[in-house]
């Protein structure tokens, strides 16, 4: 569900998911999967715990848990999509990518340019669902972790082998880039209760 309201939960699991601008492939094209993992790492210097993730060329979908939610969950997503969006616009400029600068800049609204917004890096909202139980946290994890191997992706050839996800960790054990927080573990922490 896109976010059109404020969501500000005292402690809460959430599902989210956002997309590159124009579901272009920008992640891949700036090689810009490092910049999530900062914005990751930042998010866990705050306090709050990653419980998996996958990084796709041209999307996201990452499962946060936010043990004290002091901010709308808005404030952090938006926080980070502006911090990932100007170090790919960086990179984009670097590399002289100017055709998807410009597609990029013809698609901020009036209003944002105003604001001195320049580029829309990605779509205006996010999805989110709050992860109630154990079966919805598990069905979730299946779904970002399946994302390289389904429909025309073929990025791995099983999901455990994609570099920017957390499946291995979830079925090996095997740390990756990122410290994740097995779902488990946070489950007796209590934070997913009503």
């Amino acid at each position: 569900m896109p976010v059109k309201r404020a969501v500000h939960n005292p402690s809460a699991i959430y599902f989210i998911s956002y997309t590159c601008y124009r579901w272009r492939h920008l992640f891949e094209l700036t090689q810009g999967y490092d910049i999530v993992y900062k914005w990751l790492e930042w998010l866990q210097k705050k306090g709050n715990l990653v419980l998996g993730y996958v990084i796709m060329p041209n999307h996201l979908h990452v499962m946060l848990a936010f043990p004290k939610m002091e901010k709308p969950l808005s404030s952090f997503i938006s926080n980070g999509k502006r911090f990932i969006a100007y170090e790919l616009v960086t990179r984009l400029a670097i590399a002289g990518q100017l055709n998807i600068l410009s597609e990029m800049a013809r698609g901020v609204s009036t209003s944002d340019f105003k604001r001195g917004k320049r580029h829309q890096v990605f779509e205006p909202s996010f999805d989110w669902k709050r992860c109630y139980a154990d079966w919805f946290i598990e069905q979730k994890l299946d779904y970002m972790h399946d994302n390289p191997c389904k429909g025309n992706w073929e990025l791995a050839s099983c999901r455990e082998d994609y570099e920017h996800s957390s499946a291995g960790f979830y079925t090996f054990g095997r740390p990756g880039t990122i410290r994740i927080d097995h779902y488990l573990d946070v489950l007796e922490m209590g934070i997913w209760a009503e």
